[in-house]
């Protein structure tokens, strides 16, 4: 046997430490200019047929070592179907027995989603007639931040994710979320694009992205920290976005995101907004209660701590968002583990699961359209 680890590739991060025979111990990188890190995502080629163990020996001082209790990582042989591997963490190292079924095998903390994946999804949405495409503005690496635009009824409904790049099922989620808003014969969306025009930002980090990052963008900085005073140097990103929601103004906002410990898909709000507002609040309950009732993926019982009254941080999206434009504005949070309420052991939480909580969204989006129109009145 000839073990070989890479991850010189888009989204790819592994530090191989040593190989002796079948086991190889490794480590994750840090995020650039960063303390940052738990993603991971590598290839593992000469070991066909053989039991290989593939020892992560620094998880225990990542980013959130929490996640590590009851996490199960994702191989793939195409890097289309992903499945969960036995998986055990203790003492600070996590390792990930397999023996794998082909000469070459993909390892990685959740099923990747490279930038080439993304251009793909945003060429395929740029060619519908209804869908407008620009770019915001270049990234510090100079990737062009992609923005989608369905022009539709009066309430600005924005949707955006990946600001932490690690958090690959926020993409999968955009992917289902397109799928549903372009079908024509989708009785819901036709409804909801009567009612309001969609701004879409599918990777708010392409740079974090590419290059393997957990949390923060080519300059280490964590981009939802950033919302109350973005800079072209620092989170240019931040500043595309905000400037154009300032330019379009904002009704409801969904910033999604990945959770590394909660084993649950859940929302966070702003409670603790200076200017919060008792029917701004009771629109955001009506959401979560309205997706309960439709997936049985989302629950409302766990999640964050809610904020004090004036003590939300500003310097993140959803409370800068409900501040700034009084919007009904969240954060959706979905596992990197799975879903403890309804689990799958095979796949675990996974992009398919991420694409139909997404529709399940705007189904939610749907029915609370009605109550939105008259706080707009």
């Amino acid at each position: 046997m000839t073990l070989s680890i890479s991850s010189a590739f888009d989204g790819g991060n592994i530090r191989l430490i040593a190989i002796n025979g079948n086991r190889a111990d490794l480590e994750i990188v840090k995020d650039h200019q960063s303390d940052f890190y738990q993603w991971f995502y590598f290839r593992v080629t000469g070991a066909k047929g053989q039991p290989v163990e593939l020892r992560i020996t620094n998880c225990g001082g990542s980013a959130y070592p929490l996640g590590w209790d009851g996490y199960r990582a994702r191989i793939s042989y195409d890097r289309e179907e992903w499945v969960q591997a036995d998986t055990a963490y203790a003492d600070g190292v996590l390792t990930i027995h397999v023996t794998p079924e082909a000469g070459s095998l993909w390892v990685a903390y959740f099923a990747p989603y490279t930038m080439e994946r993304h251009h793909d999804l945003i060429a395929e949405a740029a060619a519908h007639p209804d869908v407008e495409h620009r770019s915001l503005g270049q990234t510090l690496d100079g990737q062009e931040l992609d923005y989608l635009k369905i022009a539709g009824g009066p309430l600005q409904v924005w949707l955006y994710a990946r600001q932490h790049p690690g958090e690959t099922m926020a993409e999968y989620w955009m992917e289902g979320a397109l799928e549903k808003l372009l079908d024509d014969s989708d009785p819901v969306s036709r409804r909801l694009r009567e009612k309001a025009s969609f701004h879409i930002v599918p990777n708010m980090n392409p740079d974090g992205s590419r290059r393997g990052h957990l949390r923060t963008n080519a300059a280490g900085v964590n981009l939802n920290r950033e919302w109350h005073e973005p800079s072209a140097e620092r989170s240019p990103e931040v500043l595309y976005v905000r400037n154009e929601m300032d330019r379009t103004g904002v009704d409801f906002a969904m910033d999604v995101h990945g959770d590394e410990a909660i084993a649950a898909n859940f929302l966070a709000g702003f409670e603790g907004i200076p200017s919060w507002k008792k029917e701004q609040q009771a629109l955001f309950d009506l959401f979560g209660q309205k997706l309960v009732a439709i997936s049985p993926d989302f629950q409302t019982d766990k999640g964050y701590e809610i904020a004090a009254p004036g003590k939300a941080n500003p310097s993140m999206s959803t409370n800068q968002v409900a501040e700034r434009f009084g919007a009904v504005a969240m954060t959706l949070e979905m596992p990197f583990k799975d879903n403890d309420d309804l689990p799958d052991p095979d796949y675990g939480w996974s992009p398919d699961r991420c694409r139909a909580l997404a529709k399940s969204c705007l189904d939610a989006l749907h029915a609370i359209m009605p109550d939105l129109e008259n706080r707009k009145k």
